[in-house]
């Protein structure tokens, strides 16, 4: 199975600035929508059909994003994603957002999901069948501070040595 997956997306004027440029909230929304799709296409998961038959879904606990260079109205953008950490009850996600050809970095974003029974209203663990998913997707990084991985992915960029 694949642990980075990619989606293309045209960036569209009503998520634009007045430059011209993604409004910094809709970055939020292109990388969430883009994993959704990624993870049903790739892992056959569906997270709507999952929560109707499991009453398991996941919330947004956090977000930590940096943004380097703009996404602009009407360009491609490569969406990248993978499970760099997960948990019974915690998944942790980086994307990243590159233009079409993958070679100007836009931004970076760490996002937690923690699964929550939506029949009990309450914070979940993880069953069995999606810890063994996890552990063949996960796609661990060295650093553990967002910050430290920025750094390390920009230094990469920079010697281009970045894979």
């Amino acid at each position: 199975m694949e642990k980075i997956l990619k989606t293309k997306r045209k960036v569209r004027f009503q998520d634009c600035d007045p430059f011209n440029h993604l409004n910094n909230s809709k970055y939020l929304e292109y990388f969430i929508n883009a994993r959704e799709d990624q993870i049903a296409e790739n892992y056959d998961l569906d997270i709507f059909k999952y929560m109707q038959k499991t009453g398991l879904s996941w919330v947004v606990a956090s977000n930590q994003i940096s943004y380097l260079k703009p996404a602009s109205t009407m360009e491609t953008v490569v969406i990248e994603s993978q499970l760099i950490q997960y948990t019974a009850n915690l998944l942790l996600v980086e994307m990243k957002m590159w233009n079409e050809h993958e070679t100007e970095l836009k931004a970076i974003l760490w996002i937690k999901f923690i699964p929550y029974n939506v029949q009990t209203k309450k914070a979940a663990n993880h069953s069995d069948d999606l810890m063994q998913l996890f552990e063949s997707v996960v796609l661990p990084v060295d650093q553990s501070i967002f910050e430290n991985r920025y750094l390390e992915i920009i230094q990469k960029l920079k010697t281009k040595t970045y894979a």
